[in-house]
C-alpha cells in the first residue's frame, strides 16, 4: 500500500468533515450546555435552590410516638424535634391523617419482652415515611439505658461505629490516596468505554455518509482509479478516526475549562495514583476504534443507500453496546463466564474489558487473550473489509448477497 496515498485520502475526509455545520454544532453542543448551565447556576443559585427544594424536597417532619408501655415518655429534649408524643393512637393516627406528623410508632406495654414496635405512615412513596431506623433505635436505646450506664458507653451504644472502609490492592495492602484512589480505579475505564463509543460511532456516522454519498454519485468508480481499495478504506477509517478524536478531544478540553482546571487535576491525580487502569483503558480504546472503523467503512460499501448502510452498521452497533446491557453480571461478579466469553470476542471485547477491570483482578490470560483477539482481528478485518468494500462500492442498485462476498473472498 501507498502511505502517501493514504495520508492525502485521511486528510480530505478529516478536512471535509470537519467543516461540515452538523458536526461543528454537535461538537459545540456540550460545551454549550455546559456554559448554559454554569450560567444558569450562578445567576440563580439561591432561587433555584429554594424552588427544587420546595418541590422535589419533602418537609422535615416529626414522627409521633405513642408510648403504651411508659418507659419512653416524657420525651427527652435532644429528641423533641425528632419525635413528638401522643396519649392514643387514634390522636397519633389523625395527625398522620392530616400530614401533621410523617408517621408514628407504636410502643406496646408487652415491649420488654418481645421488642415489637409497630409503625404507621401514610405512604412509603410520598411525603410521609417510615421514620428513620438509626433515629428510632437511638431513641429507644437512649431511654433504656439512661442513668443505667455512663454517659459515653450511652453515646457509644446508640451510635456503636463509624466504619472507614479500607481497600487491599492484589498484594494484599491498603490502597493510597482515599477515596480518590478508590475512584480512580472505577471512574476512569468507564470515561474511556464512554469516549469509545463517542469517538466510533460519531465518526462512524461520517465514514457511512461519505461512502454512501461517493458510491451512489459514482464518484467512487474514479477513485478506484487511482487508489486501491484497501488504502481507500484505510485512509478513510484514519481520517475520519481522527475526526472522532478531534471531536472528543473538545469536549474534554472544554470540560478542563468550564471545571476551572479542577478535571485537569482529577485526571493528573487519578493517571498517578492507577496508572495501569489509564494503560489498558488507552490499548483498548484504539484497537476497538480501528476494528470498528473497518467494520463501520465496510458495512457503508455494502447498502444500496444511506439508509441501508446505517442499517447493517446497527449489527455493530449492537455488539459494541452488549457488555452495558449485561452490566448488572458484570457488577455481581466480574470474572462469570459470560463476562470471560464476551471478553474474548473481538466485537465485544474493548468495552467488556473495560468494565471488569476496575472491579476485579481479572485474569491475566483474559487480559492477553482479549488483546491478542483484537490484534489479530484488526488486520483480518482491514483485508476482507478491503475485498467486501470494492464489489460493494461497484455494485448498484443491489446489495450484494453472501454467496458473492464469500466468493470474492476466496479468490483472495
Amino acid at each position: 500500500m501507498d502511505v502517501r496515498k493514504i495520508s492525502t485520502i485521511a486528510w480530505h475526509e478529516y478536512l471535509t468533515n470537519v467543516r461540515r455545520i452538523s458536526f461543528i454544532l454537535i461538537t459545540l453542543l456540550f460545551p454549550a450546555m455546559g456554559l448554559i448551565s454554569i450560567i444558569i447556576a450562578g445567576y440563580f443559585s439561591g432561587e433555584a435552590a429554594s424552588f427544587l427544594t420546595s418541590q422535589f424536597v419533602p418537609e422535615a417532619k416529626p414522627s409521633g410516638i405513642v408510648d403504651q408501655s411508659g418507659l419512653f415518655t416524657p420525651i427527652e429534649p435532644k429528641f423533641a424535634k425528632t419525635f413528638v408524643a401522643y396519649s392514643d393512637e387514634a390522636t397519633a393516627r389523625a395527625a398522620l391523617v392530616g400530614d401533621t406528623i410523617a408517621s408514628y410508632a407504636v410502643i406496646p406495654n408487652d415491649y420488654l419482652e418481645t421488642g415489637r414496635v409497630m409503625w404507621y405512615a401514610k405512604s412509603i412513596f410520598g411525603n410521609a415515611s417510615a421514620p428513620d431506623g438509626n433515629d428510632l433505635r437511638a431513641f429507644l436505646v437512649n431511654r433504656l439505658l439512661t442513668g443505667k450506664v455512663d454517659d459515653a458507653t450511652l453515646k457509644r451504644t446508640t451510635t456503636p461505629a463509624k466504619i472507614d472502609m479500607i481497600t487491599l490492592d492484589s498484594k494484599g495492602e491498603s490502597q493510597t490516596g482515599g477515596i480518590l484512589s478508590l475512584i480512580s480505579g472505577f471512574v476512569a475505564p468507564y470515561i474511556f468505554s464512554i469516549m469509545l463509543f463517542a469517538a466510533v460511532f460519531s465518526s462512524s456516522g461520517y465514514l457511512l455518509r461519505s461512502v454512501s454519498e461517493e458510491k451512489e454519485t459514482r464518484v467512487i468508480e474514479i477513485i478506484l482509479s487511482s487508489v486501491s481499495p484497501m488504502e481507500l478504506l484505510s485512509g478513510k477509517v484514519i481520517g475520519l478516526g481522527a475526526l472522532g478524536l478531534t471531536q472528543v478531544g473538545v469536549w474534554i478540553g472544554s470540560a478542563i475549562v468550564l471545571s476551572g482546571g479542577l478535571g485537569a487535576l482529577f485526571a493528573g491525580a487519578v493517571f498517578i495514583l492507577n496508572p495501569g487502569s489509564f494503560l489498558f483503558a488507552t490499548i483498548y480504546f484504539f484497537l476497538g476504534y480501528l476494528l470498528y472503523g473497518a467494520l463501520m467503512a465496510t458495512a457503508g460499501s455494502l447498502g444500496t443507500s444511506l439508509r441501508e448502510s446505517q442499517q447493517l452498521a446497527g449489527l455493530f452497533t449492537f455488539w459494541a453496546s452488549l457488555p452495558w446491557f449485561l452490566v448488572s453480571v458484570v457488577l455481581a461478579n466480574p470474572n462469570a463466564g459470560i463476562a470471560r466469553a464476551l471478553s474474548f470476542f473481538p466485537l465485544t471485547a474493548p468495552t467488556m474489558m473495560m468494565l471488569r477491570l476496575p472491579m476485579a483482578d481479572v485474569p491475566i490470560i483474559d487480559i492477553i487473550g482479549s488483546i491478542i483477539s483484537l490484534v489479530i482481528s484488526i488486520p483480518v478485518a482491514l483485508w476482507a473489509g478491503g475485498k467486501i468494500f470494492r464489489i460493494g462500492l461497484l455494485m448498484y442498485g443491489k446489495r450484494p448477497t453472501v454467496k458473492e462476498i464469500w466468493a470474492a473472498l476466496r479468490k483472495a
